[in-house]
């Protein structure tokens, strides 16, 4: 008889493709100390992030972290929620359920820390939890391809060279 439980694992012993997907990281150094980084990062995001490229409503919306959700609003009024923050350790980290463009039944994870490094602060992206996505092999690559350019657009508002 087949197992009944959807969460069972293959009898095979085959691991699930979605296990093999790698946490998407990516690592970028801002001039400043920690607290001015996280501060840059959390209440100026609508400043430095590349709307135009990398949000649900385009260029012309605005980006906040507002309570405990991250949220975009169209310039009609239109909202997205990109995020929910359910941990959140200013000025060190926050994490939270991310899934812009889309629901909260189709979230992953992302985490971002900030800490003090010779030349300023070293802010760390780690992006996971692909089984939580819709395309889990999609969402990691174009999370992979995304974040660099997001990070370079913060790199720039704090004052940094991108290399």
């Amino acid at each position: 008889m087949d197992n009944l439980f959807s969460h069972a694992s293959p009898a095979d012993g085959a691991s699930d493709p979605v296990d093999d997907l790698d946490a998407v990281v990516h690592t970028v150094v801002v001039p400043g100390a920690v607290s001015k980084a996280f501060i840059g990062f959390t209440e100026h995001t609508h400043l430095w992030w590349p709307l135009g490229e990398q949000s649900v409503f385009g260029a012309g919306s605005y980006v906040e972290f507002e309570e405990n959700l991250v949220l975009e609003t169209a310039d009609d009024g239109r909202t997205a929620v990109w995020g929910s923050i359910d941990d959140w350790q200013p000025p060190l980290s926050f994490h939270a359920s991310w899934h812009p463009g889309t629901t909260a039944l189709w979230s992953t994870e992302v985490r971002v820390a900030f800490r003090a490094v010779e030349g300023g602060t070293e802010v760390r992206v780690v992006h996971d939890g692909w089984e939580g996505a819709e395309d889990p092999a999609l969402a990691r690559e174009q999370y992979d391809a995304g974040w660099p350019v997001v990070l370079a657009r913060f790199v720039r508002f704090m004052g940094g060279r991108v290399g």
